[in-house]
């Protein structure tokens, strides 16, 4: 993976922020949106630098959080009004759209 520059950082820092309450947004819209190569920068910004972010907005384009995540994440998202079905988000429902 190339290095990653800080203004990558703040740029999905920034538009992690900007997902409203109730809805969610996936790796890979985020790292489309931020113009980057791979979905797993994402990953590797979030497991970072996203602990006064609302996290839980951020899932995988499965829907489903990733398991060590899972109670909480849906937890989270169910007190925004987001619901999941077997442990899955539905994205057609919920999925934020940023253009």
């Amino acid at each position: 993976m190339a290095p990653i520059t800080e203004d990558q950082v703040e740029k999905v820092r920034a538009l992690v922020a900007a997902i409203p309450a109730g809805r969610v947004s996936t790796y890979g819209d985020l790292a489309e949106e931020a113009e980057l190569s791979s979905p797993r920068i994402v990953a590797w910004i979030m497991r970072t630098d996203s602990s006064d972010l609302p996290w839980h907005r951020v899932i995988p384009a499965s829907g489903r959080p990733a398991p060590h995540l899972a109670t909480r994440q849906l937890e989270r998202l169910r007190t925004e009004g987001v619901l999941a079905l077997d442990g899955r988000v539905a994205l057609r429902e919920y999925r934020h759209r940023f253009r």
